[in-house]
């Protein structure tokens, strides 16, 4: 379930609330009943490192992963891969 952070404009606290998508967002501060503004949130989601989305999207099928010295392929490249069909 998301966790979503709200303001109060009156107390000046934050309030960190878990809600599902389909959840009516705070309307009042659970605190002083004040009006709450919902924040944009960093989030904690990052892609760091390998990965199916540096070594493997979007690579012709059959074309080795590149690791330093590239073996010879098929194709007749030393593979980069356009694959000569």
């Amino acid at each position: 379930m998301p966790l979503y952070e709200y303001h109060c404009s009156n107390c000046n606290k934050v309030h960190e609330v878990m809600q599902k998508f389909s959840d009516a967002p705070m309307a009042a501060c659970p605190d002083c009943n004040g009006p709450v503004a919902k924040l944009i949130s960093a989030t904690s989601f990052s892609l760091k490192g390998g990965g199916w989305y540096t070594s493997d999207y979007k690579r012709p099928a059959g074309c080795p992963v590149k690791t330093g010295e590239a073996p010879a392929h098929a194709c007749g490249n030393a593979c980069g891969c356009a694959a000569k069909s």
